[in-house]
């Protein structure tokens, strides 16, 4: 289903759980598709290799644009009506390469930052 922005996460991180988890309680709307990217059926349709998979979430807008790691969070923001006032901040110089490397660092390290957390 592609009529829908769709996030593809990686769902057997529980630090990516926990942050689906955030999204869906701030989806009142049910504005997004959340979908593991371990679900071969559901991701295949979008061409992203698994390597870029696995590296980053991936948000696909409807008409076909792909944000992935930290360029997807504006996007997100934007989507989700209670949350859109937070997507300008990243337009705020340096905001969004802060995020980026910020996003480098944690998606380099969540296997061992997630120990502890159980993947459901």
């Amino acid at each position: 289903m592609k009529e829908s922005p769709t996030l593809i996460y990686d769902g057997e991180c529980g630090l990516c759980q926990q942050a689906v988890e955030i999204l869906r309680r701030w989806d009142r709307e049910h504005v997004l598709r959340l979908v593991p990217f371990q679900d071969d059926a559901a991701v295949a349709s979008f061409g992203i290799g698994l390597p870029a998979l696995a590296a980053a979430m991936h948000l696909v807008l409807p008409d076909g644009r792909l944000y992935a790691g930290a360029d997807a969070v504006p996007e997100l923001l934007r989507l989700l009506p209670r949350r859109r006032w937070f997507a300008p901040l990243f337009r705020i110089p340096g905001v969004l390469p802060l995020a980026r490397w910020i996003y480098a660092r944690i998606a380099a390290r969540r296997r061992c930052l997630v120990r502890g957390m159980p993947s459901r």
